[in-house]
């Protein structure tokens, strides 16, 4: 007999939201504030190398270093304007400082125009909804400035868990949460590692979002696949009776 669905767990970035405008953009307009005229073709590009060196010598935010979001944030930020030949102290801290707290803020982010309604849709079938996110603790913020917040039971950042998709570890925490067996849970995300064949190892109906048709991959069946999250509620519907 098959299990019934319970509950539906969400990525948020690029599943539910976007950045609105490029990195080099936002940083470059923050640069400008204080008096600075960068490019941001140059400053995405070292903001690329920065996040990739952090990422690798300190993965999840550092959180097994001693770290933490706001800290390494504070690092990326600081080494990829100094790439770009700024060299004062006091602007770098600053502008970490400003470009960590501003990325709070709802006119940074832009919510899909399926987000809300298939989130409404997911409640309306009798379904709970939770956060696996490979984000820092600044996520909460940014779903209610979003207007997301109100629709999700439990949210667990990669931050706060202290391990990141694709490790099992991050879903035995929600499923805890969740308090049922994983053949009970769905999950849907836009990575084919983090979230489509992370959740699936684990027992969850893993579904990836693929909104720009361009996962090719010969193992994933066309009913897990969805190009856009209306799709999503019909594909539920068969599996929570």
């Amino acid at each position: 007999m098959r299990a019934p669905l319970r509950w539906v767990l969400w990525d948020v970035k690029d599943t539910l939201l976007k950045v609105r405008a490029s990195v080099g953009e936002q940083y470059c307009k923050e640069a400008k504030r204080v008096g600075l005229n960068l490019n941001p073709v140059e400053v995405e590009a070292a903001f690329l190398k920065a996040y990739q060196h952090h990422s690798s010598r300190s993965p999840n935010y550092g959180i097994s270093q001693g770290l933490d979001g706001r800290s390494w944030w504070i690092r990326v930020v600081r080494d990829t304007f100094s790439q770009c030949r700024v060299q004062d102290p006091a602007l770098l801290n600053a502008m970490a400082h400003n470009l960590y707290y501003s990325f709070c803020d709802a006119e940074n982010w832009e919510v899909f125009p399926d987000s809300k309604k298939t989130l409404e849709s997911c409640s309306s079938l009798g379904l709970e909804l939770g956060v696996v996110s490979n984000f820092d603790n600044r996520l909460k913020e940014i779903l209610r400035v979003c207007g997301l917040l109100s629709h999700f039971s439990f949210l667990i950042t990669s931050e706060k868990a202290g391990i990141a998709k694709p490790s099992p570890a991050i879903f035995e925490q929600a499923l805890q949460k969740c308090g049922v067996p994983a053949a009970n849970v769905a999950h849907i995300g836009d990575h084919y590692l983090n979230d489509y064949l992370a959740s699936r190892s684990v027992g969850l109906h893993g579904f990836l979002l693929d909104r720009d048709n361009k996962h090719k991959h010969p193992d994933l069946p066309a009913e897990h696949r969805l190009s856009s999250l209306e799709e999503l509620p019909s594909q539920l519907q068969q599996h929570i009776n």
